[in-house]
């Protein structure tokens, strides 16, 4: 398929369809590891899409969650260890610093003509910093929803469905690809375009430290601040700041493009716009630049596993995104969402 100029691999339903699915995973036994961000929406949508699924998870709210969700203790709902051993694909959908840490006690349950699969490059892209190498008479897999298991379920249950990039890392039994891109269809993928372990963890973690995330939280917060700065209220802050990019702009160029977004703005933000873009890009790109290095090169993965192994990190965590919930800038944003004549 053309992007933009370009060519590429793109699977979807089409091409391959649930039927021809099921039919090369016939005698697999799906066993999701973790049932924590991305566990939950694949596990489900596996399930409902009529695959063998069986979910392993250490006792605890996690546990009780899937027994919620319907899965069986005994039957269904299992030990990690226990899931490892049963399933003939054996998903690896905990963290990156869970999947480190089980790692010994998975590697051992992975024999000859099994398949390890995962929903990130992480561990296997940096092997040499997470100690994760599979045995050479496996496949290796990954299919990677672009969006989070909440949304890769949400999407599911409304008929549609999130896109995916897939890759092969290895390919023990020479049919690794039609059994990834089988399960992409079973998780209930939108399209699918190809990559490799290397290409999904790099631009994975810059997206999340650039523009999904780390620097879509820099824009605001400066943009915010200047604006209180100068003698504005924080209503008028967040709403020229946050509300109308999330609910009037963003779904503009997100269906159509940024052009077409222009286009249905006055003629003095059109120009605006055009005239202040190169500034921003000129001034961020060193940035991402910079960004991407520290990802190619293996630091970004090193701060994670070194921040996530503390034994404390959890609390850490919460006392900084404790301190970005009580900002100004977001608590201004809880009373905005309740304005909203949806919740009037």
């Amino acid at each position: 398929m053309n992007f933009g100029g370009v060519m590429e691999t793109v699977v979807t339903s089409k091409e391959f369809s649930l039927e021809k699915a099921h039919e090369v995973l016939k005698d697999e036994v799906i066993a999701v590891i973790g049932y924590g961000i991305q566990g939950p929406g694949q596990a489900c949508n596996l399930r409902d899409n009529g695959f063998n699924v069986i979910v392993g998870q250490r006792p605890g709210k996690t546990f009780d969650k899937a027994v919620a969700d319907g899965w069986v203790p005994g039957k269904t709902l299992f030990s990690i260890e226990e899931a490892a051993e049963k399933g003939t694909i054996l998903c690896m959908l905990l963290s990156d610093a869970g999947q480190i840490q089980v790692w010994p006690t998975i590697k051992q349950y992975l024999t000859k003509g099994k398949t390890l699969y995962y929903s990130h490059g992480f561990a296997i892209n940096w092997s040499d910093r997470t100690g994760v190498v599979p045995p050479e008479d496996i496949d290796v897999i990954m299919v990677a929803p672009k969006g989070s298991g909440t949304s890769l379920r949400t999407m599911f249950c409304e008929g549609r469905g999130l896109n995916c990039s897939y890759a092969v890392y290895q390919d023990a039994s020479g049919h690794a690809e039609e059994k990834t891109i089988a399960f992409g269809i079973g998780i209930g993928a939108g399209y699918m375009f190809k990559t490799t372990f290397e290409r999904e963890a790099t631009s994975d973690l810059t997206g999340e430290r650039g523009s999904l995330m780390g620097a879509i939280q820099g824009l605001l917060l400066a943009q915010y601040e200047v604006l209180r700065e100068n003698g504005h209220s924080p209503s008028e802050a967040f709403n020229e700041t946050v509300e109308e990019l999330t609910q009037s702009l963003g779904p503009l160029f997100g269906e159509k493009g940024m052009d077409w977004m222009y286009a249905n703005c006055s003629t003095t933000a059109q120009r605006g716009a055009l005239d202040w873009a190169p500034r921003f890009h000129d001034a961020i790109k060193p940035v991402m630049q910079q960004l991407y290095e520290s990802v190619k090169t293996g630091v970004e993965a090193q701060i994670s596993i070194d921040k996530n192994s503390q034994p404390d990190y959890r609390e850490k965590l919460n006392e900084e995104l404790k301190a970005m919930r009580e900002s100004e800038m977001w608590q201004t944003g809880v009373t905005v969402r309740k304005l909203r004549p949806e919740n009037n």
